[in-house]
């Protein structure tokens, strides 16, 4: 009894003792611990007979429970007197600015589509949406690419395995065209919108991806000529990229969904490695370039959606989204677009406050 007793002594001596956590856990050890005396002790206790036990073990449990108290006791001590010191040590000086918390940005293409709607809502076109997976007549027949038209060539179309319920092939739309068509059948005419969208197509490098965006202009009226249609686009043009000196090319072409059909050139000159747009592309120094077609809607078009061609006509056109990105904010590969590096976002991308008005600039960065 006395051995315990003194070596309980001592323990609680060198406890109170401790200066740090690390020398408080090695006297648990000494003690508690399943080499410790105190634990040694305690297994001593199945070797004696009834009247030692009887004696013995009051003992022990009695130094097991106040060396246990003892050690929490200073535990929370020491702890205690730890966050004090570090508290006294971190002194926060509230006169200096926060620290700039981390911040999302918004994606180049979702920020020229902004600034699509917000120059074009000026000139009185609203915004149409339809759906991505689409059905063959809509984004084929509906558009005069009936099943053996060699247009449907042109597209490199994502098919579904299965049908719609009425027999027709499902598909990723290959344009946003199909939306023109379901807006013309849902509110006649006279309408004159924008269709912005993801579209499909299966190809893929440098200026080509699986999938892309582009928007669409429809305008169909009475007395609607192409006259309309290259002085809206030398407008979205010189608002989109904030110069006065666009110069436009019409250039005949094809396309079964108008009549006419135009592809739309700008002029531009090469600075410092990258396309700048601006200028007649006939000048010294300047070249033309392919943004798009367009044309006079096709009167087959407007038959399939219900609008009597006799007494209405219009235009349509199409353009990259991402190319006109690519142009404007100078990028050189399509497929950073779809990458997702935060280091390019950061670079590139916008500030969620940062929303385009024709009043403080289409294109300007916070």
């Amino acid at each position: 009894m006395t051995d315990i007793t003194n070596q309980t002594q001592a323990a609680l001596a060198a406890i109170a003792a401790a200066t740090s956590l690390n020398a408080l856990e090695a006297q648990r050890l000494d003690t508690l611990g399943k080499k410790g005396w105190v634990s040694l002790a305690l297994k001593t206790l199945g070797g004696m007979s009834p009247e030692q036990r009887a004696a013995a073990a009051p003992a022990i449990q009695t130094a097991r429970a106040d060396i246990a108290a003892a050690l929490d006791a200073r535990k929370a001590a020491l702890e205690t007197a730890e966050l004090e010191a570090r508290l006294a040590r971190e002194t926060i000086d509230l006169t200096l600015p926060a620290a700039p918390a981390p911040r999302g940005s918004v994606h180049p293409v979702s920020q020229v589509m902004d600034e699509l709607a917000e120059i074009f809502a000026d000139l009185g076109f609203a915004v149409a949406t339809g759906p991505e997976i689409e059905d063959d007549w809509h984004n084929f027949t509906a558009l005069n690419m009936d099943e053996t038209h060699p247009a449907r060539a042109m597209h490199d179309t994502f098919y579904f395995p299965d049908k719609s319920g009425d027999g027709k092939d499902i598909l990723l739309r290959t344009h946003t065209s199909p939306v023109q068509i379901r807006s013309m059948l849902a509110q006649g005419a006279p309408i004159r919108l924008i269709a912005p969208g993801r579209v499909y197509r299966s190809d893929s490098d440098a200026t080509h991806t699986p999938m892309f965006h582009q928007v669409e202009g429809l305008v169909v009226g009475r007395d609607i000529h192409l006259g309309h249609l290259k002085w809206t686009l030398e407008t979205f043009f010189k608002a989109f990229f904030e110069r006065e000196d666009i110069v436009l090319r019409l250039r005949p072409s094809y396309f079964p969904f108008t009549e006419p059909s135009v592809e739309v050139d700008v002029g531009y000159s090469t600075e410092g490695g990258r396309r700048v747009v601006g200028g007649h592309g006939d000048a010294p120094g300047h070249a033309w370039m392919e943004l798009g077609g367009s044309g006079m809607v096709n009167r087959r078009v407007l038959e399939f959606a219900g609008i009597d061609p006799d007494e209405y006509q219009g235009f349509a056109f199409g353009l990259g989204i991402d190319r006109i990105a690519m142009l404007k904010y100078g990028m050189n590969d399509l497929r950073a677009f779809f990458d997702g590096d935060p280091r390019w976002l950061q670079h590139y991308g916008f500030s969620p406050f940062d929303q385009p008005t024709l009043a403080a600039g289409v294109g300007a960065k916070a």
